[in-house]
């Protein structure tokens, strides 16, 4: 199956993805691929179904059922989805490979899959932009029987893939390009323009907006939810608590309470436009209730709710190392020692890396900052420090330094 992932020459391959899903392919479990809307879900099912067809299925052994497409608007409940896959499948032979994207659209749709899955129908692939999906009473039919694989928009070597023929050969040119555009693989459609950019990437969060979190949750107050969403965008990296943002809406004068900043905050994250990040005590080994970070979902994102702010590069470096280490496969949490702060623990398994992120490391003061909360930390995992940088230091200590932009491009 590998080596038909290498034929596919229109589409850009996410290899990272690639290998995960591969090993599940024709295997009895259901394949469920969640991430924010436009990530590049779908382009990945039809390179699943390229593969397939290049290694000798039918075609008519292929269904690709596309939600967001009107010629599926028929199909919106798990019996519209059943009496449907059923039809397609008389008389035809041989192994079916059912894909699915955009699956939160269809109601119950659970208990088609799971009748699909116990009845050996088809290998099941499903794509959803709700981090809730699975996790609804009705997800408890599938319980057990699926294999999550989450995407996200580009990471900065992936832009590059994209950029090949197009961009400059000058790497800090083009990451300054990725820091403002952001990773939504939809941008390489268009001019890299700013205005242009910044109309397709605006037009993208108002559709997730209105698709995956006024729709879905019923919200009549949109206003207040944009600046529950502003607020947010505006404090990435910071502390931040729905106590917080509900007092900053007070000395605005717009009604807000904790509880409902609270529900706002879940159905942002839900619909992946933030992340929630929780804090970490190292020294006392336990999770901490409060004080939690977001992150943008996407950097793009940030800078359509805020404009491109050129003097929050720190923020901005963060939080792309913040998406990095998620599409790398790690845990990642905000750590605690004492009162030094850790901008990330990373965790993979039993691998741990403590990652401190800084835009430059131009005098001892912020040297000082930035190494003396890995000092403190006595145990014997890695311990990074990122900069942009050209030169530093590349060991204090037993702490590594490295060069942000080429630790992004070295895996």
């Amino acid at each position: 199956m590998k080596s038909f992932w290498y034929s596919l020459i229109f589409m850009i391959l996410r290899e990272r993805y690639i290998k995960q899903i591969t090993p599940f392919i024709g295997k009895p479990v259901i394949k469920v691929i969640t991430g924010i809307r436009r990530c590049g879900k779908s382009t990945f099912l039809k390179m699943i179904c390229n593969s397939l067809t290049e290694s000798g299925v039918m075609q008519g052994n292929i269904i690709l059922i596309n939600k967001d497409s009107l010629d599926f608007d028929f199909i919106r409940n798990y019996l519209d989805l059943n009496n449907y896959v059923k039809n397609r499948i008389i008389n035809i032979p041989g192994k079916i490979y059912l894909f699915i994207d955009e699956i939160q659209e269809i109601e119950g749709w659970e208990k088609a899959v799971s009748g699909f899955l116990t009845d050996n129908t088809a290998d099941l692939f499903i794509t959803g932009s709700n981090s809730k999906m699975l996790s609804s009473e009705l997800a408890t039919f599938i319980s057990g029987r699926y294999i999550e694989f989450r995407m996200y928009p580009l990471t900065f070597s992936e832009f590059l893939q994209f950029r090949q023929g197009k961009g400059s050969e000058n790497i800090d040119q083009e990451f300054g390009l990725f820091m403002k555009y952001g990773g939504f693989p939809g941008i390489h459609h268009m001019e890299y323009e700013d205005e242009v950019i910044g109309q397709y990437v605006n037009s993208l969060y108002n559709t997730i907006l209105l698709k995956d979190v006024v729709a879905r949750n019923g919200i009549r107050d949109i206003a207040l939810l944009e600046k529950i969403a502003k607020f947010t965008a505006d404090n990435c990296g910071n502390i931040t608590s729905s106590k917080k943002i509900a007092d900053f809406l007070k000395t605005q004068k717009v009604s807000g309470s904790v509880d409902t900043v609270q529900n706002y905050l879940q159905m942002l994250t839900t619909a992946f436009i933030f992340a929630k990040v929780n804090r970490f005590d190292i020294k006392g080994k336990r999770l901490l209730e409060i004080h939690e970070k977001y992150y943008s979902g996407d950097i793009g994102l940030k800078h359509i709710l805020l404009g491109y702010k050129t003097g929050d590069i720190s923020g901005h470096l963060e939080n792309i190392v913040y998406l990095e280490l998620l599409s790398r496969g790690f845990k990642v949490e905000i750590g605690k020692y004492i009162e030094q702060e850790i901008d990330f623990i990373a965790t993979k398994g039993n691998e741990i890396n403590y990652i401190q992120v800084a835009y430059l490391l131009h005098d001892q003061k912020t040297i000082e900052r930035e190494y003396r909360a890995l000092e403190k930390i006595n145990d014997n995992f890695p311990k990074l420090v990122l900069s942009m940088d050209k030169f530093h230091d590349p060991n204090r200590a037993g702490i590594q330094w490295e060069n942000l932009i080429e630790y992004l491009i070295g895996n």
